[in-house]
């Protein structure tokens, strides 16, 4: 993205923002460049989405209902 100087004042938040996101600004001066805005941490910080899911899901195993053994009983003081 290609700014003038007076838009990069005027939108710092914003290009900062996009800039955060991964996106390279280009501030120019007329038709020259003079500064780009990159992001300080090589990798982008990509924060989920509230309700996106992070991970796998879990999945509870199909015997995770099933009745105990003796032995697991005793295991656990039971029987």
């Amino acid at each position: 993205m290609i700014v003038t100087i007076h838009e990069a004042k005027t939108h710092l938040s914003r290009l900062l923002h996009r800039v955060e996101e991964g996106e390279e600004v280009v501030v120019c001066r007329g038709k020259h460049p003079v500064a780009r805005l990159v992001p300080a941490i090589a990798t982008p910080r990509q924060r989920p989405r509230v309700g996106e899911p992070t991970s796998e899901p879990f999945r509870i195993p199909a015997d995770a209902f099933s009745p105990m053994s003796a032995e697991e009983l005793k295991d656990w003081g039971i029987a």
